[in-house]
């Protein structure tokens, strides 16, 4: 027996989310069912990041045991001929029998992408919000300093969360303009139930002259819901790599 890791890119517009449901595909069904015809046996993959409906990834992480004796390494190419064309492991390889990608220590990076422009791109509208009204990205930067480092994000996160404690570190929180496209890019020690959406929706606010800047620590504060701003639309969210500093022995971990 062997544990398989597998690093993975997807296109999660027509999944409904990461974790297997009843009603409807996800990526973690179609990777159990690619594995286990591959493999010849019962496989069921334990996800690091359960991204919602719509949220797309270039670099998740799952990993799954296995009696196979294909190399570890060699999974990829085999399992992405068996895959839909929206979903691609971009490496496998093996790691220690007793690790689990979700109780490790891991460093995460989101990227919110938003295309601010007087009318839509058809080739951008899967994959970031459209937003028309001219957006301050002056204002947005300057609003980030207040997220970093460790806060409560009660505010910063939906109702439903189920996590232990609200509490988060963010490392970096930075808004770049290239041309018409915004992008919205924090890395942090973990993110709670809707909270890098959330964090979009009060930059966006911020940028289009709804909050000003000053507002937000009042809002972290707060520890309440109601006080930050919207939840942007999933569909502008890429989960772009999981870090995990603990095993540097891990290949593409390092940008």
């Amino acid at each position: 027996m062997k544990r398989v890791m597998l690093i993975v890119a997807y296109d999660g517009t027509d999944y409904c989310g990461w974790q297997v449901q009843n009603n409807g595909d996800t990526i973690e069904g179609e990777l159990n069912k690619a594995l286990s015809s591959l493999l010849k046996e019962e496989i069921t993959v334990i996800g690091a990041s359960r991204t919602d409906s719509g949220v797309h990834a270039l670099g998740n992480v799952a990993v799954f045991d296995t009696e196979a004796r294909m190399p570890a390494e060699k999974m990829a190419y085999a399992l992405n001929s068996r895959l839909p064309e929206d979903i691609r492991v971009q490496r496998s390889f093996q790691v220690a029998d007793d690790f689990h990608p979700r109780k490790a220590s891991c460093i995460k990076t989101y990227e919110y992408r938003i295309l601010n422009r007087e009318f839509e791109l058809p080739g951008e509208r899967l994959n970031s919000h459209f937003f028309r009204k001219k957006l301050d990205v002056a204002k947005m930067r300057e609003a980030c300093l207040p997220f970093l480092g460790e806060h409560d994000f009660k505010s910063f996160c939906s109702i439903h969360t189920q996590a232990e404690t609200t509490v988060r570190t963010i490392y970096s929180l930075d808004v770049i303009r290239e041309g018409d496209m915004i992008r919205i890019r924090v890395t942090g020690n973990g993110f709670l139930y809707n909270m890098v959406r959330i964090l979009a929706g009060t930059l966006i606010n911020v940028g289009f002259g709804v909050t000003d800047p000053a507002e937000i620590p009042g809002m972290i504060e707060a520890r309440d819901r109601q006080a930050a701003g919207p939840t942007a639309p999933a569909k502008g969210l890429t989960l772009i790599k999981m870090e995990y500093p603990e095993h540097p022995e891990f290949p593409g971990q390092k940008s």
